[in-house]
């Protein structure tokens, strides 16, 4: 394999599919040096089996002061290269990520999220009743993906929902790539200025919510948990959203696996699966540093290498899955690395899943005849953020 860095692909021809060069690169070797904009020369890992060897090798680390990101994006220079915040346990390595994600563990096991599904189906079928009510046209984003799953994170966490347009605005700010550092610094420091006060209120007026419970648990201190707050806050609306929206694109130019999927609840929970490896939303942000010598696909990666782990394309891993680069809702989808792998596979996963699975059955269900109300073409995709989806998704029915 030749030596000669690439830097991170990001052209995409299609809107579902990852840069087709990112594609060729996996199709051509499972390891190539890598060019990160700060000069660094790392690697770009793009096979299924080698981004599941490194996300559960702990010698290789998350932690904020060692990593670096493939793509140029000023704001993250306020917790890259730094030591993570306390609290910021998805920056951080074992023992400081156990003892912090064990605190969060059992409020987000698949009883527990089975028990918020009749909250889940009040709250999507409210927001269905809005836009039948419309007669439509409508902006799906806004009109469904993205305040369905706000509210769901709002109530499990106890942020007023009333407030959406605040953190919602904080939050968009952090996930571009074409944010500042000063406009970052600002988003940054909104946003928890916002969760202190929060905090602040909750400590003299507890409720049956999640912010409150950390509260009196006793364990943390505030600003733990104003970060931890925030983390959980902006990963639990951004990622289901994006989902959502790109997902219902994806079904919409699909009917054909749009009709499979509702042919019963077993049939839509795969479908889930198969959109998540299909879509893979989570474009850049997946790296490693490695922390000692190690042989990795007959490669020698030195202590101090940054890895960027491709999850769009080793979740199209050929070697994988059959026919990996078809989108087949029929196929068993289990194994993709959507949320991740090892110590920091995503933990409010199940929760992601109970909101995709009954927002796309009731969303077809209620309005069979829902199509794009736009070109696939004119659909303004989120190339500029960390987290891929679409901006806007005009549809009617």
């Amino acid at each position: 394999m030749p030596d000669t860095p690439v830097t991170m692909p990001r052209e995409r021809t299609d809107p579902f599919d990852p840069p087709a060069e990112l594609s060729r690169l996996r199709d051509q070797d499972a390891l190539h040096r890598l060019s990160y904009p700060d000069g660094h020369v790392g690697w770009l890992v793009t096979q299924h089996s080698l981004v599941r060897t490194v996300m559960s090798d702990p010698r290789f680390s998350a932690r904020a002061e060692l990593r670096r990101l493939p793509v140029r994006r000023p704001s993250a220079d306020l917790v890259v290269g730094k030591p993570a915040p306390p609290g910021m346990f998805i920056m951080l390595d074992p023992p400081d990520h156990t003892h912090y994600r064990r605190m969060l563990t059992g409020q987000f096991t698949v009883r527990k999220m089975q028990l918020l599904e009749p909250r889940v189906t009040r709250i999507v079928e409210d927001h269905l009743d809005a836009m039948a009510a419309s007669g439509g046209p409508v902006d799906l984003v806004q009109a469904f993906a993205l305040p369905v799953p706000s509210l769901v994170i709002c109530e499990l966490l106890g942020v007023p929902y009333t407030d959406r347009e605040e953190f919602q605005g904080y939050s968009a700010t952090l996930a571009s790539l074409a944010t500042t550092a000063e406009e970052g610094t600002a988003a940054m420091e909104g946003l928890f200025g916002y969760l202190r006060d929060l905090i602040d209120r909750k400590r003299s007026a507890p409720a049956d919510d999640l912010i409150s419970d950390l509260i009196a648990a006793g364990e943390l201190n505030e600003e733990e948990l104003v970060n931890i707050s925030a983390m959980m806050l902006i990963a639990g609306h951004e990622t289901t959203a994006n989902m959502l929206s790109l997902g219902t694109f994806t079904l919409l130019t699909h009917p054909e696996q749009r009709a499979a999927m509702l042919a019963g609840q077993a049939e839509v929970n795969n479908a889930v699966e198969e959109l998540l490896r299909y879509l893979t939303i989570i474009q850049y942000g997946t790296v490693r540093t490695a922390l000692e010598d190690v042989e990795l696909a007959g490669r020698t990666i030195r202590a101090g290498d940054g890895l960027t782990l491709a999850l769009p394309v080793a979740n199209r891993d050929p070697d994988r899955f059959d026919n990996a680069h078809e989108f087949d809702v029929t196929r068993p989808a289990t194994g993709h690395l959507a949320f991740g792998h090892g110590v920091h596979q995503c933990i409010g996963q199940q929760l992601a899943r109970v909101e995709m699975r009954i927002a796309f059955a009731a969303l077809f269900t209620r309005f069979p005849t829902l199509r794009l109300d736009a070109e696939p073409s004119q659909i303004p995709l989120r190339d500029d953020m960390n987290i891929y989806g679409v901006h806007r998704l005009p549809v009617a029915w």
